[in-house]
Order: structure tokens, then C-alpha cells, then sequence
């Protein structure tokens, strides 16, 4: 079966692209490029990830110039299509941005700059960015911004948990929602999301930091591991459903 194709892509300012590639190219043993900014072809990859960082400078506001560069009118073209998509801390503000995922990252709650690992509570594993994760588990990853508060309004936080898009929540080790396990004061404790196709999906928190074993906690390989599943079991399913028409 062949192996999904990961693109990179790399804005001015970018300063985590490399750290995805590594997990996905030496890690993981997987076909993975870089995508520049100008570009107007993603060369068929089948997954594209939007690192963190600080493209353009954050001018203006977080992702908002970024959502305007060519590479970005092909991904919008691509998640419509139902390709994968990962946004990562500055990429999760830019898909915001570009409206391929509800609500919009605020300045932290205390305004300050926030580096440092939290607790996530997995709250849904029937997708293809969660399947390799145990309901209610709860996964250690840093977190690095200044602009994480996820807001969206009661509306749209109603639609969020009806139609179960809500990935990650923030919380104490054993699970618990609390005030004190929220770092940035995003709604609901909301660290993580998918669109309602369930092919794009953007979070805060950098699992690229967590999974390599050289550099300690690996909570952050569940994530990869999760869409390398999701494809072996598409390949398979393509395969069983072409063998049964033959």
C-alpha cells in the first residue's frame, strides 16, 4: 500500500517547519516536502501541515497575511476537496483566518507569552487526527504563543460540540476541565478542533515537539500516527472494494 505524501509548508517566519519535517521525514519514515509560500502547486501531496511560528511577522494580526500568500489559495481548493489539513499553533490562527475553521485566536488571557507543556483531554476518537488515541486520554504537549485564547460565540460553541468537532480540551492530568488547567482562557478549554467534514483540523498545542523520544514526552506521535492509520485503512478499504467488483 502506498504512503500518504506530507507537504510543509513554509511562510516568512515560520520557525517550526523544520521540527514537523524531521517527525514526519526521519520519525516516521515519510514522503515529506516543503511547500513555499509562492507556490502555486502543493506537488499532490496528500496532507498539508501549516507549522507554527510567526509568518510575516504576525502583522496585522496573527495568520491574517499569511491567509492571502498563493500556497494558501491552493489549500483552501484542497481541504474543499476533502484533503487533509493540519494547522499547528500559528497554522490553527491562519486557518482561522482563511475560514477553514470556525472562531479566532485571541491575545493570551494574561497577556503574556506562554512556553510551557500542558495536559490535553482527548474528547473525540472517531477521526482521522485522533483513531490512534483512547477516549478520555489525556496527552502532555508544550504549548508556545501569545495569541492561543480560542474564542467563537455560544452559538457557534453549540454547533462545535453537536457535531462533535471539539478534539482537545485543556485540563489537569487526570482529565478534569478547570479554570486553573486553562493556560490562555480559550473558551470551554477548547485546544483543539476539526471542521465539520472532519479533514482539517487546527490546534495550539505542538505535538511536533512531543514525539520525538531524544527530546522526552512522545504524547505527540499519537497524532501522527492517528492519520498514518487513517490512510492504511482507506488503502485497505479502496483495495477490498475494488477486489469486490472484480
Amino acid at each position: 500500500m502506498s504512503k500518504p505524501k506530507f507537504g510543509v509548508v513554509v511562510f516568512p517566519g515560520s520557525n517550526c517547519d523544520h521540527d514537523a519535517y524531521h517527525i514526519l521525514k526521519h520519525q516516521f519514515g515519510q514522503e515529506t516536502i516543503f511547500l513555499w509560500h509562492k507556490s502555486s502547486s502543493l506537488e499532490d501531496v496528500d496532507v498539508v501541515i501549516l507549522p507554527g511560528g510567526f509568518s510575516y511577522g504576525d502583522y496585522l494580526r496573527c495568520g491574517a497575511i499569511a491567509r492571502v500568500s498563493p500556497i494558501m489559495k491552493e489549500i483552501v481548493s484542497f481541504a474543499r476537496r476533502g484533503g487533509t489539513v493540519i494547522g499547528i499553533c500559528n497554522g490553527f490562527q491562519i486557518l482561522c483566518e482563511a475560514g477553514l475553521l470556525p472562531g479566532a485566536l485571541l491575545r493570551n488571557e494574561r497577556l503574556t507569552f506562554l512556553c510551557q507543556f500542558v495536559n490535553l483531554t482527548v474528547e473525540n476518537t472517531d477521526t482521522r487526527f485522533t483513531n490512534a488515541c483512547l477516549p478520555g486520554e489525556v496527552l502532555r504537549i508544550p504549548i508556545a504563543h501569545g495569541e492561543g485564547n480560542y474564542y467563537v460565540d455560544s452559538r457557534t460553541l453549540r454547533e462545535l460540540e453537536e457535531h462533535n468537532q471539539i478534539l482537545f480540551r485543556y485540563s489537569e492530568p487526570d482529565g478534569s476541565l478547570t479554570e486553573q488547567s486553562n493556560p490562555n482562557g480559550s473558551v470551554a478549554n477548547i485546544a483543539g478542533i476539526m471542521n465539520v467534514q472532519g479533514n482539517v483540523m487546527g490546534l495550539m498545542p505542538h505535538p511536533e515537539r512531543a514525539a520525538d523520544p531524544a527530546l522526552g514526552p512522545i504524547d505527540g506521535q499519537k497524532i501522527f500516527s492517528s492519520l498514518l492509520r487513517h490512510f492504511d485503512e482507506y488503502e485497505e478499504y479502496q483495495h477490498i472494494a475494488l477486489t469486490e467488483r472484480v
